[in-house]
C-alpha cells in the first residue's frame, strides 16, 4: 500500500515528535458517572500513592538485593515476593488514574519529584535499618490510602475507595506484618 506518490517501506520512520495531548493533572471526560470533582481528586490522590508505591517497589528490589546476615534466605525471598506484588499494585493503580481520565505518573524522574518516601543510602545499611525504612514508607503509603479513602467515598467514587481498600491498604498492611516480624528479638532456642 503507498501513501499519495510514496511507495511503500519497511524503514520506521525514527526520531517522530509530537506534541503533549494532554497535560499531567488534568482529567479528560469518560462515561464512568463520576463528576469532574471527583475524578480530578482521585487521579491527583492516586498517583501519590502511584509515586510512592513505585518507590517503595524499588526499595524491595534493591534491599533484596543488598539483605545480608543469617536470615539471607528467608529475607531475600519475602522481599522479592513483597516486590512483585508492590509491581501489580503500581500497574493496577496506573490503570485506575486512566480509567478516571487522568494521566498516570509513569517517569522516575517526575516520581522522584512527587513522592514522599525518603531516598535511602546508595550504600548498604544494616538489616534492621532496611526493614525499618520499608515500615516506614508502607506507613506512609497507608496513612495517605486511608485518608484518600475517607474522601473518595464523600465525593462517590467506589472503585478508587474499593482500589485503596482491597488492594493498597489490604496489601500493604499484611506485608508491614511479615516485615515487623523480622524485627522481634526472640531467640530461636532457650538454654
Amino acid at each position: 500500500m503507498t501513501t499519495g506518490s510514496q511507495p511503500a517501506s519497511s524503514q520506521p520512520w525514527l526520531h517522530q515528535k509530537g506534541s503533549v495531548i494532554q497535560e499531567f493533572g488534568t482529567v479528560k471526560q469518560f462515561p464512568i458517572a463520576l463528576s469532574y470533582e471527583a475524578r480530578m481528586y482521585s487521579s491527583q490522590r492516586l498517583n501519590k500513592v502511584l509515586a510512592d508505591t513505585q518507590i517503595l517497589y524499588g526499595l524491595y528490589k534493591k534491599h533484596h538485593w543488598i539483605m545480608r546476615g543469617a536470615t539471607f534466605y528467608q529475607l531475600h525471598l519475602l522481599l522479592d515476593k513483597h516486590a512483585g506484588e508492590q509491581l501489580e499494585l503500581v500497574d493496577t493503580l496506573a490503570e485506575r488514574v486512566q480509567t478516571l481520565g487522568g494521566v498516570a505518573v509513569g517517569d522516575p524522574r517526575h516520581v522522584a519529584e512527587i513522592t514522599s518516601i525518603p531516598r535511602p543510602p546508595d550504600g548498604v545499611e544494616e538489616v534492621p535499618a532496611m526493614l525499618s525504612r520499608l515500615l516506614e514508607a508502607h506507613e506512609t503509603i497507608l496513612a495517605d490510602a486511608h485518608d484518600a479513602a475517607a474522601r473518595t467515598v464523600e465525593l462517590g467514587d467506589d472503585g478508587t475507595n474499593d482500589l485503596l481498600v482491597s488492594q493498597i491498604i489490604r496489601t500493604g498492611e499484611l506485608q508491614a506484618w511479615f516485615l515487623a516480624e523480622h524485627l522481634v528479638d526472640t531467640p530461636l532456642v532457650r538454654v
